[in-house]
């Protein structure tokens, strides 16, 4: 029998692509709340959870630590930035400028992701031909 973790890049990517995606929907809520009296902004941390994951391996090497990844344990998570203070009236912390930044950056963020995961792809093809 022939095992193979040839997807672990795949998976780790996938998980990478659905945070991105999650904190992009975030962003887009912070930003329809921008006039919400009282509303904290929200944000989706996923780059601790997979630091945290890979660094904790006694695996040495990347390809090690991806391989054996537990991907159940790479779930992006949610939290209210109450560190980003108000100084509106209203105590609504949402900054619209940093907002838009934030979405660009992780826009791009995206498409290096799924740009990352079609090369993947096309490896795999090419292998296989």
């Amino acid at each position: 029998m022939f095992s193979t973790n040839v997807y672990s890049y795949i998976n780790v990517l996938n998980k990478a692509a659905n945070a991105s995606w999650q904190r992009e929907e975030t962003i887009i809520n912070n930003l329809a709340n921008v006039n919400t009296p009282g509303y904290k902004r929200k944000d989706v941390d996923f780059q601790s959870v997979l630091r945290q994951e890979l660094g904790n391996m006694k695996y040495k090497t990347l390809d090690s630590k991806v391989e054996h990844a537990d991907l159940s344990r790479l779930n992006a998570k949610v939290y209210i930035d109450s560190a980003n203070y108000s100084y509106r009236v209203d105590e609504n912390n949402v900054d619209i400028d940093t907002e838009n930044v934030e979405l660009a950056s992780e826009k791009i963020r995206y498409d290096a992701l799924t740009d990352s995961m079609t090369q993947e792809f096309s490896r795999l093809k090419a292998v296989m031909q």
